[in-house]
């Protein structure tokens, strides 16, 4: 897909490239993409250490990378952005900034919006400190916007790959449906036919996502600790991509994440048997999300294979048919299989 760059490592399904995506995305032909979701660094006031913009600057800068996304998507593709929200400097009053990204995407670059989700993070920490727990005037920030963009009217989506477990409501109705209703119309104005109690293997799913982002002994959190490594700060729940992933895709499809932090993208994709790229700028961020797609590693295997990762300017990483263990080869001649290391001359 890019020929000019190396990929840091490989994945059975996938490749991780270190690199600006503004500048990566122009070496992609246009129109190859199925999906591409992401979620960037967030407008904030307060600089964190995962490289946010000032929000001054964030709307023009975020936009001059959903130009180059539009390009590379299919007619049928999808982009999905994850924003969090934010407050305006020193005041109780929400920006706008993520509307205003909608808006212009819309507008001046021909997107589509096909449907709106806001992703609840019920875990979430009480925040801003000033105006939630020390003022008390605000409640806590716990939802972010997601938009689902797509360049045609009619993107691929079937909301079956998708469907969520009965209420418990739903599923006595469906043993016994003549106890509890009767076809007819509603006030209102639905039109409630016989074949409401039919099972079709599971509710369609609203829009609002409830998943908690509770990650803390994952193999990519303990590896890190391992290896004495920070983890990524700003990292998404699995079962975010894995959402959107199955909704929006078929397997064989490519699945494009342009800041790719730690690869979440990448681990949901390669689990449906997508095709992945991550993209990444940060070189430490991609050489610890390595650690997603190792079998388990001890202390010094984790040490030796980041540091490794971090030195090479491009590793590659196969399964061998039949092997559940993965192996590194780099032109550093360094080869990796399981918590085994040997120099080959």
């Amino acid at each position: 897909m890019i020929s000019s760059h190396k990929p840091l490592y490989r994945t059975r399904l996938g490749q991780a490239i270190v690199g600006d995506s503004l500048i990566l995305l122009d070496e992609f032909e246009s129109n190859s993409v199925d999906l591409v979701i992401t979620s960037p660094p967030f407008a904030l006031q307060r600089k964190k250490e995962y490289g946010n913009k000032d929000q001054e600057q964030y709307v023009d800068w975020l936009l001059g990378f959903i130009s180059k996304v539009k390009r590379v998507l299919r007619e049928t593709g999808s982009f999905v952005l994850d924003l969090g929200g934010a407050y305006e400097k020193g005041l109780p009053v929400r920006s706008i900034y993520n509307y205003r990204i909608l808006v212009r995407a819309c507008d001046e670059l021909g997107l589509r919006l096909a449907e709106e989700f806001f992703w609840f993070n019920p875990a979430k920490l009480p925040s801003p400190i000033e105006w939630v727990n020390k003022r008390k005037i605000r409640v806590k920030d716990a939802v972010n916007t997601i938009w689902w963009f797509s360049k045609s009217d009619f993107p691929k989506a079937d909301v079956r790959k998708v469907l969520v477990p009965y209420s418990d409501r739903m599923q006595q109705l469906l043993k016994n449906a003549s106890k509890f209703y009767k076809p007819k119309s509603r006030p209102s104005g639905h039109d409630i036919s016989s074949a409401f109690d039919r099972d079709n293997g599971g509710a369609i799913p609203s829009n609002l996502l409830a998943i908690p982002n509770t990650e803390s002994n994952s193999k990519y959190m303990r590896h890190c600790k391992m290896a004495g490594v920070e983890y990524h700060p700003a990292r998404f729940p699995l079962e975010l991509p894995t959402f959107f992933i199955q909704f929006l895709t078929d397997p064989g499809d490519l699945v494009l994440d342009i800041f790719a932090g730690s690869n979440t993208t990448g681990e949901a994709a390669e689990s449906l048997d997508r095709k992945c790229l991550a993209l990444e700028i940060e070189h430490s961020y991609l050489a610890a999300s390595a650690f997603r797609f190792v079998d388990e590693l001890n202390p010094e295997g984790a040490r030796e294979l980041y540091s490794h990762l971090i030195e090479a300017s491009s590793v590659d990483k196969f399964i061998a048919p039949g092997q559940t263990s993965l192996m590194f080869v780099s032109d550093r001649k360094a080869s990796y299989r399981g918590q085994k290391t040997r120099k080959r001359l």
